[in-house]
């Protein structure tokens, strides 16, 4: 089906409607690139229509395939613009929420404890709830000097204390110690990990996602602090 001059009209005015579409007052650079591609499309269509050759005009069809685009295109630019906010807004309210666990002791992923005045801190996680659950506590040169058994534990995040004394009983020299666990259930392995005490020292911001300072541990994201002493 031919094209005709009506055609050319409609066309215009939708693309007209779509340039009118963006909200009043709105000055981002997104909205203003997406204009000017409107602009130069409906340019290109209405040239292109009004030079068509009149014996072998424009199909329809075409006509609403390259409507169809540009305003697929439109609909992608602002999505982006609007995630882009929402992840600027995102990360605002993390930092925010970052800023307050300043000075507090949080629970991270890490197999290192530090015993200060006989007193050890540690943590474990677990997929999936066990049985059986113990931590072996090992010195700077690899040697066992404490199993803690931490007994019938749910899935999730666990934190537990260690008076430090030894198998034997005997209070151990304050400083670093490694820890590993162990847990079943039953005779099925579950898969656990051990978390380290750490203090956070500041908060770090700039990147893809918001971090704290942790000290000796580094920087960590959010997602990794598993549990706020």
């Amino acid at each position: 089906m031919a094209v005709t001059s009506a055609t050319s009209s409609s066309a215009q005015q939708i693309l007209s409607s779509l340039n009118g579409t963006t909200s009043s007052g709105s000055t981002s650079s997104s909205s203003t690139k997406v204009d000017e591609q409107q602009s130069r499309f409906l340019k290109l269509l209405t040239t292109q229509l009004k030079n068509q050759d009149p014996l072998n005009p424009m199909d329809n069809a075409e006509t609403t395939s390259q409507l169809a685009q540009i305003s697929t295109v439109d609909g992608i630019e602002r999505l982006n613009s609007t995630l882009s906010s929402l992840m600027a807004n995102m990360q605002s309210s993390d930092a925010l929420q970052a800023a307050a666990l300043v000075g507090r002791a949080v629970l991270v992923p890490g197999s290192g404890m530090l015993v200060a005045d006989g007193m050890g801190v540690g943590g474990v996680q677990l997929d999936k709830a066990a049985s059986a659950v113990s931590v072996t506590i090992t010195d700077a040169n690899g040697l066992e000097v404490k199993r803690i058994d931490l007994g019938k534990l749910e899935a999730g995040t666990h934190e537990f204390a260690w008076d430090g004394k030894n198998d034997a009983g005997t209070k151990v020299a304050d400083g670093s110690y490694k820890m590993k666990v162990t847990a079943t259930n039953g005779d099925t392995k579950v898969t656990a990990s051990t978390l380290e005490l750490a203090t956070v020292n500041s908060v770090v911001t700039g990147g893809s996602e918001v971090q704290v300072d942790v000290g000796s541990l580094g920087r960590v994201s959010m997602g990794d602090i598993k549990l706020i002493l």
